[in-house]
């Protein structure tokens, strides 16, 4: 089955291209395309996309409101982020409102194409640069949160600090010498210790607790 992606990006030529990219990939389908997020809600209740690919500097209403928005309405879509600056407030306003992912335009159309499958596969990936921005804004945070309250087996701690390090489930895999089912696993019950719904949140949580 198709992973079904809808675009929001107001620059025509890169909104054609991403269109032409997933559209001409064996295992995804653009099902929309649009330049602003003005209408976003009756567009996903037509399309019903599993992911949005989402500018972050969209006119009128912003990438991080139009998160808010779907996350609101449709909290089982993924979104994953696109921008051409490294704005640390902005990556961490597009966390704070339910994105899964965070990358760069100039991310390379394979790299994209992982990206968008990891993020429907329940992973959040993020530019290299971009997970060091997050590592930054979390360890900065002047809040807290108790040690070691999550009761997290060792295995846990160790594919979290995978997490963190912005790694993706087939990376994590190969470093703990494990299958990808057990990886997904292993993420799951971390996200139900931590109450979380996301990497992002979980990656969050793991640092300003001092888990890893």
């Amino acid at each position: 089955m198709n992973i079904k992606v809808a675009i929001f990006e107001d620059n025509k030529s890169l909104r054609t291209g991403l269109y032409q990219l997933i559209n001409g990939s064996n295992g995804f389908e653009c099902v929309g395309a649009y330049p602003d997020c003005s209408d976003i809600v009756q567009h996903i209740n037509s399309i019903k996309p599993d992911v949005l690919l989402m500018d972050i500097g969209m006119p009128g209403i912003s990438g991080i409101e139009a998160v808010q928005i779907v996350k609101n309405k449709f909290p089982e879509i993924k979104i994953l982020m696109q921008t051409i600056f490294e704005d640390t407030e902005k990556i961490f306003q597009s966390v704070c409102a339910g994105a899964s992912g965070y990358i760069l335009k100039n991310t390379s159309p394979a790299r994209i194409l992982e990206a968008i499958r990891e993020t429907v596969e329940g992973g959040a990936p993020m530019s290299p640069s971009i997970a060091s921005k997050v590592l930054k804004i979390v360890q900065d945070s002047s809040s807290p949160i108790p040690i070691n309250s999550f009761h997290l087996s060792e295995r846990e701690k160790e594919i979290l600090a995978c997490l963190v390090k912005g790694m993706s489930y087939k990376l994590i895999a190969d470093n703990c010498f494990i299958s990808l089912d057990t990886v997904r696993g292993h993420i799951r019950s971390i996200y139900e210790k931590l109450h979380v719904n996301s990497k992002s949140e979980a990656v969050v949580k793991a640092i300003k607790g001092k888990i890893v």
